[in-house]
């Protein structure tokens, strides 16, 4: 293996900021672990109560209150939720470069905070007028100009607050177990974070989606955002709670120069030809050159990159120049990169389903009949047949699936992430098929001279009920798989990639919406999705939907077949090689 003389950097992980040595156990046992994950475990919840509590009811109050048509509103919810799980990027990225987990989640959270305190004021100031608008009734006064500026401000502000805050958060949690750690790593300690993790986000919109979207949908507009301001507060204390028992990872650097320097020297380097992997460069020593990263082994895909880490002779003269010559570790962590993102795109068509609980789900169920007896049921309150699927099926996964499919795979996981991700494609075609189905029924039973249908709502159950389920497989697969596939140098990012998928998925079902009332609304045909449901097909856009997926798994098929794991030199006891 060649070497230079080239001082490097070493940083690793440190417990901070409880100084731990040989002789003091008692203090090593209150660092990490499960004690400080369950604070961050409520933490989630915590935050994810108050982001739903305005998240849920957002294509309401947008129709009631702002004026906006609901295709107009669908597309409004779907760009907003997808730039809040954009934001999550730029939380990955300053967590990963520069400011680490602990300090990323504090910032974002206090944004968040600041953001419905904002919302809270400009609907009690300026939007909600009269008292008690916007309850489906009473209609609300025109929005004025510092009304709106405010109210989009506020908002963003909670998507960048909440996005931000999301992938740091889960990544800090998969901190607290470290996997040199014999016990964490046989009882699948992160494995059960994650499914812990997403579980305790479903906690969390579960109140927001039963009791908040209750009093928001009869008028309590203010109310409600104040409710969830107070809990956004909370979760920041009780974070704060865990500062002096978190296990710490020191930030790894900026990543970009990292891999654009991988491709720079590589290309710089075009004619050169490999004779011997062997001889490619590493540092010297268990660390790699990127701080607080483990050594990756050698993998065979994208040989061309690998140029990047030939030795040449004037390589050896003068001092280093990391855009003419890398280690290993950093041309494999470029290409972790690459072979993920297959795996990501082909993510985005269910992020897509997904998306349609918050707009066309809700759209669906406000023309159906939600009464039982005298009770309005709000129609965004279906969703708690997704969290409550959500719980369900992530106790039965965790205690029945994952024991059986071990025995008879031999996996002590079950069955690996790649396999999980593509069960919830699966599911998540058969919601969209179910929703389609139930507006066919709902056309038939619509009364036009209410713009209603006396067709019970709750025929929702089954499609949110599949979407709940899906979820179990998909975005904790996701968790688990962009976590584990991503160098330590970018676990943040690997996390992030869940939560972008959810906002490409946003977009994606915009421009859908878009394309489709372009092409379906001429002359004198209102289209797919007219303001009234009753005149126009929203099956047709779900089966449009459910077949984009089929096409969609095809390909997710190939790509995961393709797909080769990530190999960590763990220690002087051999390497660690992934399983997807």
């Amino acid at each position: 293996m060649a070497s230079n003389n080239v001082p490097v950097e070493i940083s690793v992980i440190q417990d901070e900021p409880v100084p731990v040595h040989q002789n003091q156990p008692e203090l090593e046992r209150k660092v990490g672990g499960w004690a400080p994950a369950f604070l961050l475990l409520a933490n989630q919840a915590l935050a994810t109560f108050a982001f739903f509590g305005v998240g849920v009811n957002m294509v309401l109050f947008l129709t009631r209150v702002i004026g906006q048509t609901n295709a107009d509103a669908a597309n409004s919810v779907s760009k907003w939720t997808g730039t809040v799980y954009l934001c999550s990027l730029l939380g990955a990225f300053l967590s990963d470069s520069y400011w680490g987990r602990y300090l990323t989640c504090a910032i974002f959270q206090v944004i968040l905070v600041l953001g419905l305190g904002l919302l809270s004021l400009s609907s009690w100031q300026f939007l909600v007028k009269p008292a008690g608008c916007g309850d489906g009734v009473k209609e609300c006064m025109p929005t004025s100009l510092k009304g709106s500026m405010m109210f989009y401000t506020s908002i963003y502000m909670v998507a960048l607050g909440y996005g931000g805050h999301q992938p740091t958060l889960a990544t800090l949690g998969a901190d607290q177990f470290d996997e040199s750690d014999p016990k964490h790593k046989e009882k699948g300690s992160k494995g059960a974070f994650f499914a812990y993790f997403y579980a305790a986000l479903n906690i969390g919109s579960l109140f927001s989606n039963s009791i908040l979207v209750y009093y928001e949908d009869i008028g309590f507009w203010t109310m409600g955002f104040c409710v969830s301001m107070a809990s956004a507060i909370i979760a920041l204390l009780s974070f704060f709670c865990g500062s002096f028992h978190y296990r710490y990872v020191k930030a790894s650097g900026n990543p970009l120069p990292r891999v654009a320097q991988v491709f720079v020297a590589a290309c710089r380097k075009r004619g050169v030809r490999i004779v011997d992997e062997k001889q490619l460069y590493e540092v010297e020593g268990s660390e790699s050159a990127i701080k607080g990263s483990r050594k990756i082994l050698h993998s065979e895909e994208f040989k061309y990159l690998d140029k990047a880490a030939v030795v040449l002779q004037s390589d050896l003269s003068g001092p280093q120049d990391q855009w003419r010559l890398c280690t290993v570790t950093q041309v494999e962590e470029a290409k972790c990169v690459i072979r993920m993102l297959p795996i990501w795109l082909c993510t985005i068509i269910y992020s897509v389903i997904f998306t349609q609980m918050a707009s066309l789900f809700v759209e669906q169920g406000a023309v159906m009949n939600s009464y039982i007896g005298n009770f309005h049921l709000p129609a965004a309150s279906m969703s708690i047949f997704d969290i409550l699927s959500v719980l369900v099926c992530t106790l039965i996964y965790r205690k029945v699936l994952v024991p059986l499919a071990g025995k008879l795979s031999g996996n002590p996981k079950g069955l690996t992430e790649l396999q999980r991700m593509g069960i919830g494609l699966i599911i998540g075609l058969l919601s969209m098929i179910a929703a389609g189905v139930t507006e066919v029924e709902r056309l038939k039973q619509s009364i036009p001279e209410k713009h209603s249908s006396s067709m019970s709502i709750f025929w929702q159950v089954p499609q949110y009920v599949l979407v709940g389920a899906s979820e179990v497989f998909m975005y904790v697969g996701q968790l688990e798989f962009f976590n584990s596939q991503a160098p330590d140098g970018i676990k943040s990012f690997g996390s992030s990639l869940c939560m972008a998928s959810i906002s490409l998925g946003n977009y994606v079902s915009s421009l859908l919406v878009h394309m489709v009332m372009s092409i379906t609304a001429r002359g004198d045909d209102v289209g797919w999705i007219p303001e009234d449901l009753n005149d126009g097909h929203m099956d047709r856009f779900y089966f449009l939907i459910a077949i984009l997926t089929i096409f969609d798994f095809v390909l997710y098929v190939y790509c995961a077949k393709k797909y080769k794991c990530i190999s960590v030199e763990e220690d002087a006891n051999g390497p660690k090689k992934g399983e997807a």
